[in-house]
């Protein structure tokens, strides 16, 4: 039964990004009574994240969000792999698998779009709510409940729950609080990107919407989202960030990777350090975790939020299947069991695995890299099996299959 107490909630989540947001509206959708708490004082407006994959769009569609997604993004059906010297070597049409989803194609749409569109839907629950400047301190659970301290203007309050849900980031203030080891390494550089308006398919006539360049220093990343083109490149740990957003130095890499006769209109720019980490748990008591607070990688492949999402959905679906169905909290155990294999065999190897190809410095295996990826596209079969791959299809499909 849903309780409308204020101070008490069946889950909170810390964290109003993707994640919390999706989990929140499948809760509330099942009536399970559910509070967010967002440090902010309003959603995230950054671009950040910009990529939703097929399975993703498949599952967001049966929340009714889809449609309002592809109303505001870009619908990017093909993928290239490009080498910086030797220019376009392949390129992967997603309508190869549209036999596996209903969505054959990546849709380009900034993360905080899809934030505020179920911003607005939980608004149509009065069992659901976000509470905006509200900081998670802490969490002391016992056998029947999670007290949760949390930090607004007017003082520290407290909140009851069945269960908290930390997704509050790769820095989660809920994972460090249960002391929960976040396991993996940091790169020993650091990730530019910068968004610019000019049309740089205009400008390198063959370039496609999402487009990754291979060169073992300047290699590249470039995404067409609705409003931008976003270039990400990696930059020696040493370069500060004024060197870094130098626009000398941002015009030189850009020029380099779309030459231009003019200078390119530098709209937005970000710098920032990469690690490759999963939490040793998802779950401890009552106490879970759910995207960049369980999991961050590099975002060669844009699968941090999509791993994220699939995290929550399969997450909330269980958590509405124990208040529905009577069913055990060894749910939650399947849950771990689930989803952070796949956040270790699947989502940390293939982003792995993109920036090694990406960065090869021996010519030979350079070459033998583009031989390999020739020798795909010319195989029906072979194309498919990446496509299901780098889609994340593969990956729900054995996440689903572990008992």
């Amino acid at each position: 039964m849903t309780t409308n107490n204020r101070n008490t909630r069946q889950v909170v989540i810390a964290g109003a990004g993707p994640v919390g947001c999706v989990t929140a509206l499948i809760l509330a959708r099942a009536d399970v009574s559910v509070t967010i708490l967002e440090a902010g004082e309003d959603l995230v407006p950054e671009l950040r994240a910009s990529t939703f994959h097929p399975p993703t769009l498949d599952m967001l569609d049966e929340l009714g969000v889809t449609p309002q997604l592809v109303a505001q993004g870009l619908i990017t059906p093909k993928i290239q792999y490009r080498d910086l010297d030797d220019g376009l070597i392949v390129e992967f049409d997603h309508d190869l698998i549209k036999d596996r989803t209903n969505h054959p194609y990546r849709l380009q749409c900034e993360q905080f779009k899809l934030t505020r569109v179920i911003e607005k839907m939980l608004g149509e629950y009065p069992h659901a709510e976000i509470r905006f400047q509200s900081k998670f301190l802490g969490a002391l659970q016992d056998a029947d409940a999670v007290t949760v301290s949390y930090e607004t203007p007017g003082g520290v309050e407290e909140i009851t729950c069945d269960y908290l849900i930390g997704s509050d980031g790769s820095r989660s203030a809920v994972r460090k609080s249960q002391e929960i080891e976040f396991e993996g390494f940091t790169y020993p550089e650091q990730f530019v990107t910068v968004s610019v308006p000019d049309e740089v398919d205009e400008i390198v006539e063959d370039m496609g919407h999402v487009c990754y360049i291979a060169h073992p220093t300047e290699w590249c990343a470039l995404i067409h989202a609705p409003d931008y083109w976003r270039f990400l490149f990696p930059i020696p740990m040493e370069m500060t960030r004024e060197e870094a957003f130098d626009d000398d130095f941002l015009q030189g890499r850009l020029q380099r990777l779309a030459p231009y006769d003019g200078n390119f209109s530098i709209e937005l720019k970000t710098l920032y350090g990469v690690n490759q980490r999963v939490a040793k748990t998802y779950r401890t008591g009552r106490i879970l975790l759910a995207g960049d607070s369980a999991h961050v990688n590099n975002p060669l492949g844009g699968m941090g939020m999509n791993g994220g999402i699939h995290d929550g959905i399969n997450l909330a679906k269980k958590l509405a299947r124990m208040y529905q169905g009577g069913e055990s909290d060894e749910l939650l155990d399947l849950y771990d069991r689930q989803r952070r294999p796949i956040a270790v065999e699947y989502v940390q190897a293939q982003t792995i695995r993109n920036k090694k190809n990406l960065e090869e410095t021996d010519p030979k295996i350079r070459k033998q890299r583009q031989e390999e990826l020739r020798a795909v596209a010319n195989d029906v079969e072979k194309t498919r099996e990446i496509l299901l791959q780098t889609s994340m299809i593969s990956g729900l499909e054995k996440s689903e299959a572990i008992l």
